[in-house]
């Protein structure tokens, strides 16, 4: 299997603190040190890759923002990660002039102008400093990798390039220019690191066709240029796992506006959902004490960070599956620790006898072997003990979450409107249920019912956006939608199907007595297996479907010489093994897992199992996204 693009990522990054010389057996033994200077677009990109161990085996001994105080170092040499932007280049300026480092490694996020690299060079000249700049490099490394395969193009100012920022009103032609352009530097960036030249598909009329439309060009005009052109025949044989080229399926938000909303029932998901994640970073408030109602004072809040990195096995394990099922699973996790932990404890008292006692020299013998297995296995227990905390901490966050705002019922409600099946309970009746979570809970709940229902009349609406209104609901979000289901061409409403529920019994251990999550109350749910309209697209498109929907898709081919009509482009006639499916205006979690839930047993021709990477402008939960279409619909009064 060729390597993924989080793995190409890491490999590229390494390659830079190497000072981008090849990383070997003996660099790492004996790494040169170095200080690392990144600005916040750097520090994002590299922070859910390498840990600060991992930069110190690299040799980095101080990893520092570009905008901040820093102080001389004279003899030691600085690796800059930035964006080539003009701040960032006057600033790098500046620290040739004051001499802050014996020489300067300087790495660019994405390529840097022509103009600038000019101003740099004169700067260095004047300063005297030519001599200690000693490499300038482009690294082509302009988006952030979450996952194996999970990629999304910035967290910083991306509100810059959000779901706001592309269907406002307001939006200038040349804003719009920008935003496609920082999306299209990011997916070029990513074309280099995988080494790869995709074909291109892409529905038409919206924002996906103009970031085709210009990948398709750039990605051409890098091509033509034979001496210049990042994609030699030995970056592509090594980005190839096959003799095919991978499908890049460009797709634009709108295309279902459902799946952001829906509450969802698998670790991950429910854990970006519910909780704070952010750049694989999860952070958990744990309540220190119940306050004073009497006096009005809040309880007392701790907030706690912790890393779910792709080394902890139980989270790269669990964090696509539903939630009951991850709790029995840090149950049992919990049960063997403490078994092991008995066992340490008891080797400990059958060590503990005095020193002159004859019995305690035989015992001596017979335990060495059983304590050296122990101290061997110590540290090992220890981090296990760390990450069941960790999941233990964050999984109660969550069972808490779930039983305050009844997320099982949402949950089950809105696949049953998904999937078509009859309610056990009115969606009104929910609305005006105090008990039943949050506002914003409810008006996830009735926009899915809103855009799955066919037909709705006004009478109806109004009734249920008074029943909103009244349970504190803002109805901005709602205008927008009224006004974008109106514009959307739903060809048919059975585009959203869900997989539908069966209600199943609690796992038996989560019940017991000695159990760490109370679970009575939460149901437990059996997913029938179904396909999100992301997923339908790119299955369709990458098994060469005939589909309706996908059949009016633009082709573009960048390694032809003359972009023609894409009608007539000679298309490939097998299968795609590979696909990259990229989501213009944001993501999800939800659409990641039902991608790679598509993709469980399925296999190219040759056998080998096919792979689809899944990438974003940004990353949102429903609140975040629920905040944008507010500000649309706020603009539109």
């Amino acid at each position: 299997m060729a390597a993924s693009i989080r793995e190409k990522q890491i490999a590229a990054l390494k390659r830079m603190l190497n000072l981008n010389a090849p990383v070997t057996k003996g660099s790492l033994n004996e790494p040169s040190w170095k200080i690392l200077v990144y600005d916040r677009f750097g520090q994002d990109i590299i922070s859910p890759l390498l840990s600060v161990r991992e930069l110190r085996d690299m040799g980095v001994t101080l990893h520092l923002l570009l905008h901040s105080d820093r102080q001389t170092i004279p003899d030691v040499p600085a690796v800059y990660f930035v964006l080539p932007s003009e701040e960032n280049v006057q600033r790098i300026c500046q620290d040739c002039q004051n001499q802050l480092y014996e020489s300067y490694y300087l790495n660019f996020i994405s390529a840097i102008s022509r103009q600038r690299l000019e101003d740099l060079a004169s700067v260095a000249i004047s300063a005297n400093a030519i001599s200690q700049v000693s490499k300038v490099f482009d690294q082509y490394l302009n988006f952030i990798s979450l996952e194996d395969y999970f990629f999304m193009v910035r967290h910083q100012n991306r509100h810059e390039i959000s779901y706001y920022a592309i269907n406002r009103g307001d939006v200038k032609d040349t804003d719009m220019d920008s935003i496609m352009d920082t999306i299209v530097n990011s997916l070029f960036s990513f074309m280099v690191t995988m080494g790869t030249v995709p074909i291109i598909r892409c529905p038409r009329g919206n924002a996906a066709e103009m970031v085709a439309e210009k990948l398709d060009k750039k990605l051409r005009e890098n091509l033509r240029d034979a001496r210049s052109s990042l994609f030699t025949s030995d970056s592509l044989q090594a980005g190839q796992f096959s003799f095919q080229r991978p499908l890049l399926v460009i797709i634009d938000r709108n295309i279902d506006m459902t799946t952001p909303f829906h509450h969802t029932w698998t670790y991950q998901a429910l854990a970006h959902d519910v909780l704070d994640l952010n750049l694989n970073r999860v952070v958990v408030e744990e309540k220190l004490d119940k306050g004073n109602p009497a006096t009005g004072q809040p309880p007392r809040i701790k907030r706690k960070n912790y890393d779910l990195a792709s080394t902890d096995k139980f989270w790269q394990g669990q964090k696509g599956n539903p939630f009951p099922e991850v709790a029995e699973a840090v149950q049992e996790e919990l049960e063997t620790y403490r078994a092991s932990e008995d066992e340490v404890k008891k080797l400990k008292q059958d060590m503990g006898l005095e020193g002159e006692d004859e019995s305690a020299i035989s015992m001596l013998s017979d335990n060495t072997a059983k304590l050296t297995s122990a101290v061997s296995s110590l540290p090992e227990l220890l981090e296990k003990k760390r990450l069941i905390d960790l999941h233990t901490n964050v999984a109660t966050a969550l069972l808490e979450e779930i039983k305050g705002r009844k997320l099982d019922m949402y949950f089950e409600m809105e696949e049953k409107l998904m999937s078509k099946q009859t309610q056990d309970r009115s969606i009104l009746d929910v609305i005006q249920d105090p008990e039943a979570g949050r506002p914003t809970d409810k008006l996830r709940l009735f926009i899915i019912h809103y855009i799955c229902t066919p037909s709705m009349t006004d009478a109806e609406f109004d009734q249920y956006a008074m029943a909103l209104q009244t349970a504190g609901c803002n109805l901005a979000a709602l205008q927008y939608i009224k006004q974008w289901k109106a514009f959307a061409k739903l060809s048919s409403p059975n585009q959203y199907g869900g997989g539908g529920t069966k209600t199943v019994g609690m796992f038996s251990k989560l019940m017991s007595t000695g159990s760490q999550f109370v679970m009575e109350g939460v149901k437990n749910f059996v997913v029938k297996k179904h396909n999100l309209p992301v997923t339908r697209v790119v299955d369709a498109l990458m098994e060469l479907k005939s589909d309706q929907e996908t059949d009016e898709y633009r082709y573009f081919d960048p390694k032809l010489l003359r972009s023609t009509d894409s009608s007539t482009i000679p298309r490939s006639k097998t299968p795609f093994q590979e696909a990259i499916v990229f989501v213009v205006g944001g993501g999800n979690y939800i659409e990641y897992q039902n991608l790679m839930d598509y993709l469980k047993g399925k296999t190219s021709y040759g056998g080998a199992p096919k792979r689809i990477t899944y990438g974003c402008s940004e990353i949102f939960n429903a609140e975040q996204f629920l905040e944008q279409l507010s500000l649309l619909g706020e603009q539109m009064h």
